[in-house]
């Protein structure tokens, strides 16, 4: 049943991207906010297409966190649903992405032209300079900038370095942090055709205020986005069998979501 939901799902987000982004090729020519709502109306219909036809709604924990204007969010991010719900909960946030997902047909002419962050994450230092260049604008503008600190989608229980991006955006821009814990891999695995039915928890955590050091950001940040996701997958776990906790976790078993609170 579950490979049944996931075939459907798969098959009509195939087409609903298609037919939106067909029909929606002169929005390339509209103003940058038009395109930010015509992608937030296609990211609404992806997340009405999980609810009703795998039983995967999500509930977003925080807001009230968020600071007024321009801040900088770092999210762990597991699934592609991590960017499908950025435009939902942040209205016209500035996301940076590897300059790969910009060349993608459709997706990637509507995320430019929305604002993406682009960059190439061969270059090095020359792509932080980059990151910060196209980033002040965004910030001027009263923009949330979303930077995955971990710089590409990890599993539950994977362990991967936190790269410098979000520190060198914190320094440059001078603009409060936002943490942000989620367990969507535990229902929308990387490159997994099976979306599970449950609940993603999206959580923004207590922001971290201008002005500290690179390495006591880095430390603070890691400490806070690791402690509230793992809190997150084990609470949609159940309560862990310490001979089994790390297992289950590495493999990403089902998990048991409640009702939903919200979610489309």
């Amino acid at each position: 049943m579950s490979w049944l939901r996931a075939f459907a799902f798969n098959l009509l987000l195939f087409f609903w991207t298609a037919a939106m982004g067909t029909l929606g090729l002169p929005m390339l020519l509209a103003p940058r906010r038009r395109v930010m709502d015509f992608g937030r109306l296609w990211a609404k219909g992806v997340l009405f297409l999980l609810k009703t036809v795998v039983g995967l709604g999500f509930e977003i924990r925080g807001r009230e966190r968020l600071p007024q204007g321009s801040f900088i969010l770092a999210m762990k991010h597991q699934s592609a649903w991590d960017a499908v719900i950025l435009p939902v909960v942040l209205g016209d946030p500035a996301a940076v992405v590897k300059r790969e997902l910009i060349l993608l047909p459709f997706y990637g002419w509507y995320m430019a032209r929305a604002g993406a962050i682009a960059i190439d994450r061969k270059s090095g230092a020359g792509a932080l300079r980059a990151m910060v260049r196209a980033a002040r604008p965004a910030a001027a503008a009263g923009r949330p900038i979303v930077i995955f600190p971990q710089g590409t989608r990890t599993a539950p229980g994977e362990e991967r370095a936190y790269q410098p991006g979000a520190a060198a955006l914190y320094q440059a821009l001078s603009l409060p942090l936002v943490p942000a814990a989620v367990n969507s891999g535990l229902y929308w695995g990387r490159r997994s055709f099976l979306k599970k039915k449950g609940r993603i928890t999206l959580e923004f955590l207590e922001p971290i205020p201008p002005g500290l050091p690179r390495r006591r950001v880095m430390e603070e940040l890691e400490q806070a986005i690791e402690s509230a996701s793992n809190a997150l997958f084990e609470k949609a776990l159940g309560p862990p069998d310490p001979g089994k906790a790390s297992a289950r976790r590495g493999k990403g078993l089902e998990a048991c979501g409640g009702p939903s609170l919200k979610s489309p």
